[in-house]
């Protein structure tokens, strides 16, 4: 099995761990590159994150509570303010020393997009940039962040891929897409994202027109794919009309065989109607790729041998000779 949570590498990326909203008058404890983590506000509202455990006798500090922004351990009461310093050991008196070792060292955390978004080490470069968020046409769609049972290199090796949308997504909008796929260039397709652009036709069933904004039994679509390393990938829909529908697709790594996903929607529409509706069937997608990655066991193989490969398999197989690169995986 491919084991690569615990490589320097990835410790320099940022990975969005849960909803801004998930965050509010209580600590929220998630888990990431198999480390257990705590997320909390302090007193002006910013995040705070640190290791899920009090340097004292080691409680999670997730089963705490806050006050006036300072995390309190649920079993002897050491008080943490937002920055991780200790400023309470209730058994030894407010004027007492308080160690060196009882603060907690905090990572590095940010607010986009609706979601928080976590650095374990030192970023070696910033979230990624979707313009659109910047652009008052366009309103910004959030989604809740699921557990899924898979490993995460397998979310963004399928993620990149096209050519199992005849297969799995019969359901939603597949069932018009010619299997064949033509010749795949790759491309740096702006500052962040690198992939490809292509074309498909896609079933337009009733429960997908809030999303197409089309009647028409099959709609045209002028799509691109791209990767952000490590485990980014933005997808991109153009219908005819005009009408655009931007995916960032987030998959997080929880440990080498779990991981968390999101995915947040940008669009161009006249902002009327229901985002429920809209979501809808862009969940039903994500529940087609969850039913299927969940049944594939294991961590996916990185080296040339692992897995057998075609033309098709063009976009993943660059994304995990990057990725391979990255960690330092022969």
């Amino acid at each position: 099995m491919t084991r690569f949570v615990h490589r320097d590498a990835l410790r320099t990326a940022w990975y969005p761990v849960a909803q801004s909203g998930d965050v509010s008058d209580a600590p929220l404890a998630v888990r990431l590159l198999g480390d257990d983590l705590v997320v909390w506000r302090g007193v002006d509202g910013a995040l705070a994150v640190a290791p899920d455990r009090c340097p004292h006798r080691e409680a999670p500090l997730s089963i705490g509570t806050v006050t006036n922004g300072q995390l309190a351990c649920a079993y002897h009461g050491w008080t943490f303010g937002s920055d991780g310093t200790c400023v309470s050991i209730p058994s030894s008196g407010p004027s007492a020393t308080i160690p060196p070792m009882a603060h907690l060292p905090c990572m590095q955390v940010q607010e986009r997009y609706g979601l928080v978004w976590v650095c374990p080490g030192e970023p070696a470069t910033d979230i990624v940039r979707i313009v659109q968020d910047d652009d008052p046409a366009f309103r910004r769609l959030n989604t809740e962040v699921e557990p899924w049972a898979t490993s995460t290199p397998r979310l963004v090796d399928n993620f990149m891929d096209f050519s199992h949308f005849p297969w799995v997504h019969t359901g939603t909008f597949g069932g018009a897409q010619d299997p064949y796929v033509p010749q795949i260039e790759l491309s740096q397709l702006d500052e962040d994202f690198f992939g490809y652009a292509y074309e498909v036709d896609a079933s337009n069933p009733d429960e997908a027109t809030a999303v197409s904004g089309s009647d028409d039994d099959v709609v045209h679509r002028t799509m691109s794919t791209g990767f952000a390393l490590p485990f980014v990938v933005r997808s991109t829909i153009r219908y005819d009309d005009g009408l655009e529908h931007i995916l960032l697709l987030c998959s997080t790594p929880v440990d080498d065989l779990n991981s968390l996903f999101t995915f947040v929607v940008w669009r161009n529409d006249d902002h009327s109607t229901d985002p429920e509706e809209i979501l809808a069937f862009d969940r039903a997608i994500g529940a087609e790729d969850k039913a299927m990655l969940e049944r594939v066991p294991g961590t996916l193989p990185l080296g040339r041998t692992g897995v057998v490969s075609v033309q098709s398999d063009k976009p993943s197989v660059e994304w995990r000779r990057r990725f391979a690169e990255m960690i330092g995986q022969e």
